[in-house]
């Protein structure tokens, strides 16, 4: 039966291979120096054997130049070993950042679904970043085999029996590693998702709070939150149990294969098979092996967190897509949008019309409907009977981003970012003139005009101001269909009027939908369109609407 493949292995894998110059040189420059520390010993032997013994001042100099040159080496390895590798680990991180970025912001979506904002941040830099450290891991756990190797031919050469207790012994510690790692890297993929669930409420709660004071539900929010920090503290803590155990085991392990180590070199000098030197060397081989066998452990560690994030990076970025399909090129925009026998929630067998350049204001009674309608035109949903078109090519067999470019979709619900009233308004293609005509109402009620600074997501603004700000966005953008869903819902009347005018003036000769029951915005429209049970109830400007059907006038005045 074929071995199912993991895709969280293969994202190890390329994250290696991604920065395999790197990890190259990290492993050649940390085995030297590794290889220096296991001749450290062996040189201070021969020191003891040949300088000191035959006592002649010259020899003693000569390898006392060659220790010294020794450290030289294994000192600028380390430098510039570890240097290496920790470049690649930010590299590896940060690649994989960007692709999660990308996933997450790609325009088919899904990788958010089921997701909090805070357990996707949580994946993108913690996960990446233990990702990442496998391109220091990897050369280190090389060079602490090199040293093993160096150390164990160096025993060899001064014992068989030692030597090969050093080969035979070695590759038992690694393997007892190997599976003491298992159930810490189960225990570090709950501590992870725990972590990110914690995360992601704590952000949730924070963009919230004042919606939750609103309704008197912080107790309610503040035991939430305690309940899954506290399932995310209990993961931790298992976590670093497992990790102490591993540690502490592979570390007792390690101490009693060294202790067997010195026992045999010292019987082995009492009887006189090695000399006074080696067996210094031997004790100090023994003890220098202590480091490279706990740089195994670590590395082993490393690499079983490692794999339980590249799990959770793989599952975001493997995630279907939401909006499948479509893979054509839009071309010139004429801004013609028809559906036709459209069905989807709040929607039966819609047909509608919007012609180029045309002014439309679309009334739902049920806002299911509207929200149905503006994703179905931004196309972050496909309907589940019908078309919807574009210049006479269906929305679906387009590319999303081309989608995105001639169709903006704007909510009345949009997030500002932090910064300056004029860095949120002209992001994206935005022209000089439509940004001043956006900003200018908005500008005059903050203290710094377009350069007063907005807190993230907006909370310095009131209700009103962040709606008008997120509309100056969207105008100042001038796509060439522009979707505008209840954009005035926090504003007052006066500047109802006024912004409708201006919505009026800007988009002339560009098409424009209003989702709305605004009787001024209806009032500016080009025609207005009647949704009711989901399909076209009736047809017409605002004024023949509100005098002719009763439902309508109900509806949009009430």
């Amino acid at each position: 039966m074929p071995r199912e493949r993991r895709p969280g292995r293969t994202l190890l894998r390329r994250a290696i291979a991604g920065q395999a110059r790197r990890v190259g040189i990290s492993s050649v420059l940390s085995a030297a120096h590794q290889g220096g520390e296991a001749l450290v010993p062996i040189l201070i032997g021969v020191i003891i054997d040949q300088a000191v013994g035959t006592g002649t001042i010259g020899d003693l100099v000569v390898w006392i130049a060659v220790l010294g040159a020794a450290f030289v080496v294994l000192s600028a390895s380390f430098q510039f070993g570890t240097r290496t590798g920790e470049y690649a680990v930010e590299r590896a991180a940060h690649t994989l950042r960007l692709e999660l970025t990308a996933r997450i912001l790609h325009p088919r979506g899904s990788a958010e679904t089921g997701r909090l904002p805070g357990a996707l941040v949580n994946v993108a830099t913690g996960d990446a970043q233990r990702v990442g450290m496998v391109n220091l891991a990897l050369p280190l756990a090389v060079a602490a085999f090199s040293g093993v190797v160096v150390g164990a031919i160096a025993l060899l050469r001064m014992s068989v029996p030692l030597g090969l207790l050093v080969l035979i012994g070695a590759p038992v510690l690694l393997l007892a590693a190997h599976w003491l790692g298992k159930p810490l890297q189960r225990r570090s993929e709950s501590e992870q998702e725990y972590a990110a669930q914690a995360a992601g409420v704590a952000a949730d709660l924070v963009a919230g709070l004042r919606v939750l004071k609103g309704i008197g539900a912080e107790s309610s929010a503040a035991r939430r939150y305690r309940r899954i920090s506290r399932e995310s503290l209990t993961a931790t803590q298992r976590a670093a149990t497992a990790k102490s155990w591993h540690d502490s085991t592979l570390l007792g392990l390690t101490g009693v294969f060294l202790a067997i180590v010195a026992l045999v070199g010292g019987r082995l000098a009492a009887s006189g098979q090695i000399t006074i030197g080696e067996l210094v060397a031997a004790v100090g081989l023994a003890q220098f092996l202590l480091g490279p066998l706990a740089l195994v452990a670590w590395a082993n560690g490393e690499f079983a967190q490692a794999r339980a994030s590249a799990d959770r990076i793989a599952a975001v970025l493997s995630t279907a897509p939401r909006t499948p399909g479509g893979d054509e090129n839009q071309g010139p925009v004429r801004g013609h949008l028809r559906l036709t026998g459209v069905e989807s929630a709040g929607l039966r067998g819609l047909t509608l019309d919007v012609e180029p350049g045309e002014l439309l204001g679309v009334v739902l009674a049920d806002q299911v409907g509207a929200t149905t309608l503006a994703e179905l035109l931004g196309r972050t949903r496909d309907p589940d009977r019908g078309t919807v078109e574009l210049d006479g090519r269906p929305l679906h067999t387009l590319d999303p981003v081309a989608v995105r470019t001639a169709v903006l979709v704007a909510e009345h619900d949009a997030d500002l970012f932090e910064g300056t009233l004029h860095d949120n308004v002209s992001l994206g293609r935005a022209s000089a003139d439509a940004v001043k005509t956006a900003l200018d109402e908005v500008a005059r009620t903050l203290p710094d005009d377009v350069d007063g600074v907005i807190a993230a997501r907006g909370h310095s603004l009131s209700g009103g101001q962040r709606q008008r700000v997120a509309l100056a966005r969207s105008l100042a953008a001038d796509p060439p269909v522009l979707v505008l869903h209840d954009p005035t819902t926090a504003v007052d009347s006066v500047t109802e009027q006024r912004i409708a005018a201006g919505i009026r003036e800007l988009r002339r000769g560009r098409t424009t939908v209003l989702l709305t029951t605004s009787p001024s915005l209806l009032s500016v429209a080009d025609r207005v369109v009647f949704l009711a049970d989901g399909t076209v109830r009736a047809s017409g400007t605002h004024a023949d609407l509100t005098r002719d059907d009763d439902r309508y006038r109900s509806v949009v005045l009430s």
